[in-house]
């Protein structure tokens, strides 16, 4: 770490820089520089970020990161560009995308690229103006870190700066930067393009790129032949399988599970319409653009087979044989229930392998999904009182939530019997450390939003030191953990930032 010099020219971070991508070449991107934005302001910083990134703290009050993270100072040793690909949105193809309103700086020697969202105009911007608002700028900050908070694969936001610069979406918002953090921002939609586009070499050299920086197995494969591309197709189908598991099991609801917003390193990209589900409906649907139903919560197992599946007819022309991309798919069949079952197991507290209480287990969690569902039960609160119930034998506040309570009992009956053998601090220990006290809920993030509209960033402050740590009790902000609102089912989140 090093302290946080002033320089007149460009900002030296005190860290080292390089960007792999752009040995791929002209045709996957373009270089420009940000576009400044006027008069910023601090919204909101991820300290944790920071020390896992090398800054030392001093940076995070200098008004030289200030600028530099709002595209109005450059940093040395980045090469700022923007990428080109392609994608199918909402079940379409859509043709030529890419990153119309984000910059990739670089990427440090930790491994990590970092991006300014909100940076301005690109070849790419579509007749867009580039630019992110403020409302959805704090969303994707809260909610990158609350998803690793909770342990879910993502994209990581290490702050958001604002500005009173007129952005006009619906109506009239103002703009704001989110410097996203991620080991790669490489989509399927990148292979698409170029398969697509009948490109065969581009094809190969991205998928090469890929392999050696992030799956080098894939290379000593002996499976599908000693095919590396059919190898990357299964790692990728497995890596995105055990996130949409972990979404599932969460009640997280993603929105806009297009191609071109589907990580290649299996991480939760690109929040926008998102939702943590407050009672359970298994049919929500959080995105009001999605008129069709298409990315409705219960959809998303299927959607990310559906997106894997187009990604697998992008590298068919590198791996060569239709049978073999089939193959390379297959595991996604079995990865995702297999990892879903091990997520509701241990939400449930079961902490030994299945074995012969599979068939017990799988009706357990079938039964009280299909309760959760009928009851309209707030899906975060069931299993955090759960957690706490099961510690003893009160179970109260968990028969609060139901209006069926006597086929609520019938299955707390069955499910104690199941514990019966298991000693209850540990299942108590395994719940409180599985099921969170603190989500980044549609009306709580809501509130921050207006607060920072007026100028205070408290409550941005507030949830993101709540949802960093998900799983602690945090003694006096229990408000934070209680039910929403009744206006909360009136909010209407949309692509539109």
């Amino acid at each position: 770490m090093t302290t946080a010099p002033h320089c007149p020219g460009n900002l030296d971070l005190g860290l080292s820089w390089h960007n792999s991508f752009v040995q791929l070449g002209e045709d996957f991107y373009i270089h420009l520089s940000p576009q400044p934005l006027p008069a910023p302001y601090w919204v909101g910083q991820s300290r944790l970020l920071a020390r896992e990134l090398g800054l030392h703290p001093s940076w995070l009050a200098s008004p030289e990161l200030l600028q530099a993270v709002s595209g109005n100072r450059p940093i040395a040793g980045t090469q700022p560009l923007a990428s080109v690909y392609s994608g199918h949105q909402f079940g379409q193809w859509a043709g030529q995308l890419g990153d119309g309103r984000a910059i990739l700086l670089g990427e440090t020697s930790s491994g990590m690229e970092l991006q300014l969202k909100g940076a301005g105009r690109t070849p790419y911007s579509r007749m867009g103006d580039g630019r992110a608002v403020l409302r959805s700028s704090i969303r994707e900050f809260l909610c990158s870190e609350a998803m690793q908070g909770l342990g879910i694969p993502t994209s990581r936001a290490l702050c958001v700066t604002g500005s009173d610069l007129a952005v006009r979406r619906e109506t009239i918002e103002t703009a704001a930067v989110v410097t996203r953090v991620a080991p790669s921002f490489v989509r399927f939609g990148h292979f698409e393009h170029f398969s697509y586009n009948g490109q065969p070499a581009q094809l190969k050299a991205l998928a090469d790129y890929v392999i050696d920086r992030f799956y080098p197995e894939c290379r000593s494969s002996d499976k599908f032949d000693r095919n590396p591309y059919a190898a990357l197709l299964e790692a990728v189908s497995e890596r995105t399988a055990k996130m949409v598991a972990q979404w599932q099991a969460v009640g997280f609801c993603h929105g806009v599970m297009n191609t071109d917003n589907m990580s290649m390193l299996g991480l939760t990209i690109d929040y926008g319409p998102f939702q943590f589900l407050d009672a359970f409906n298994p049919d929500h649907i959080c995105n009001h653009s999605d008129t069709e139903d298409r990315y409705a919560f219960n959809k998303q197992p299927n959607i990310a087979y559906w997106n894997l599946f187009c990604l697998g007819q992008a590298l068919l022309p590198l791996i060569g044989e239709q049978q073999l991309a089939i193959a390379a798919l297959q595991s996604y069949k079995t990865v995702f229930p297999a990892a879903f079952d091990k997520q509701m197991r241990a939400k449930l507290g079961f902490t030994e392998p299945p074995s012969g209480t599979a068939p017990t287990d799988r009706a357990l969690i079938d039964d009280i999904l299909q309760l959760l569902a009928r009851n309209r039960v707030d899906y975060t609160l069931f299993w955090r009182r759960l957690s706490h119930s099961s510690a003893g034998t009160d179970t109260a506040l968990v028969r609060d939530l139901f209006l069926d309570r006597p086929a609520l009992d019938a299955w707390l009956l069955r499910y104690a019997e199941r514990l019966a053998p298991t000693p209850r601090p540990r299942v108590a220990d395994l719940m409180l450390k599985t099921n969170p006290k603190f989500v980044l809920r549609n009306h709580l993030g809501e509130l921050a939003i207006k607060a920072a509209k007026l100028k205070d960033f408290s409550e941005v402050n507030t949830l993101l030191t709540l949802l960093e740590s998900p799983f602690e009790e945090h003694p006096g902000f229990e408000a934070y953990a209680d039910f929403p609102p009744a206006w909360a089912s009136s909010i209407e989140i949309s692509c539109s930032s």
